[in-house]
């Protein structure tokens, strides 16, 4: 098996040396350059990677993408990998155990990290494909499309991404309103230009633009419809009720959804449905493995509401178990500390 990793870049001199180092089995290790002013594509090539330098103008991540694998040589299988992003070791064996019939091998990639360094979100990673038959789509937020059918199978390669938090994402915003004007109907590029417009301030017009998403047609995934829900909760105080309800009706097998819905409980001082949604949301126990989890609903906070709530509502028992469960995640947490003296009435 013939296997290239490839990356395209701009001012990566920070990441290059890990990123060749977690990618030194493949055959070809391609960096392509997009305008550094650092020395990125120095440390590259002083790393034994092939080095290239491309213009891209108007700029547009899909086409110095496809850029990127047009640079590509005959190979069975390319791994587009991120500047700030590593193959964790023993990767290539994964992909020569699978069939050669797999054109898009799935594995688990680590997006964020808890600050105690444990894994934050997980989800089945999807930028490992055959060389041909494929071609990056969207300005921003791009991925990967096969041209005719593909085979996708698991296996347990890892990519672990460690981002350096001070990068600007002034540029996602304008690309996402191009995508969405190229494409109107796309759910999925609807869902992130509301979320950008949310990440910038912009709630009134965040909020009329996860209207439109959920509108779509094509917006069928109810993981992603109940985040558009969740999030005009926060765009609209007035009516977060009702919108985490519907997030709930839509989607309710995720902890996110109760988790949101019993922290509002919990600042309006409501707490039998504080309670109610806390323990909906813990009996939920097995975690979605794609983007839309997150790490918040999975710690102690559930629990946390369910002690706090328990407590209110007289019931001492109920209110010292949660509260010691939510203790056993979070052992130094002083508040949960101090919250089981008060439940015990020390």
């Amino acid at each position: 098996m013939k296997i290239a990793v490839y990356t395209i870049t701009k001012n990566e001199e920070q990441f290059i040396e890990r990123w060749a180092a977690s990618a030194r089995d493949a055959d070809y290790m391609i960096v392509v350059d997009t305008g550094s002013t650092d020395e990125t594509l120095e440390t590259a090539w002083r790393e034994g990677c092939d080095t290239h330098s491309i213009k891209v103008s108007p700029w547009r991540f899909d086409d110095a993408r496809n850029a990127a694998l047009a640079l590509v040589p005959d190979v069975d299988l390319c791994i587009a990998l991120d500047a700030d992003e590593v193959l964790v070791e023993g990767w290539r064996a994964h992909l020569e155990s699978l069939d050669s019939s797999v054109t898009r091998p799935r594995y688990k990639y680590t997006w964020s990290w808890n600050p105690d360094g444990s894994p934050g979100l997980q989800y089945s990673g999807d930028k490992i494909h055959a060389r041909y038959g494929y071609r990056w789509k969207h300005p921003v937020h791009e991925v990967i499309t096969p041209v005719a059918g593909e085979k996708q199978q698991f296996c347990g390669l890892e990519i672990h991404h460690h981002p350096d938090p001070t990068k600007s994402r002034s540029q996602y915003l304008p690309l996402l309103e191009q995508a969405c004007r190229e494409d109107p109907t796309d759910d999925r590029n609807a869902h992130y230009l509301a979320r950008e417009y949310y990440f910038n301030g912009r709630l009134e017009t965040a909020a009329k633009e996860f209207k439109r998403h959920l509108a779509l047609p094509k917006a069928q995934w109810a993981a992603e419809r109940a985040r558009s829900m969740r999030y005009l909760a926060q765009c609209e105080p007035h009516a977060a009720e009702q919108w985490l309800l519907r997030a709930a009706a839509e989607d309710p097998a995720r902890r996110e959804t109760w988790a949101d819905l019993a922290n509002h409980y919990y600042v309006n001082h409501d707490w039998a449905n504080c309670l109610s949604a806390s323990i909906r949301g813990l009996s939920i126990k097995e975690r979605s493995f794609d983007y839309m989890s997150e790490a918040f609903a999975w710690g102690p906070l559930l629990y946390d509401l369910a002690a706090l709530s328990s407590h209110y509502l007289g019931l001492k028992d109920q209110a010292i178990m949660y509260g010691e469960k939510a203790l056993e995640m979070s052992p130094n947490d002083k508040r949960l500390i101090s919250n089981m003296a008060w439940y015990r009435g020390e």
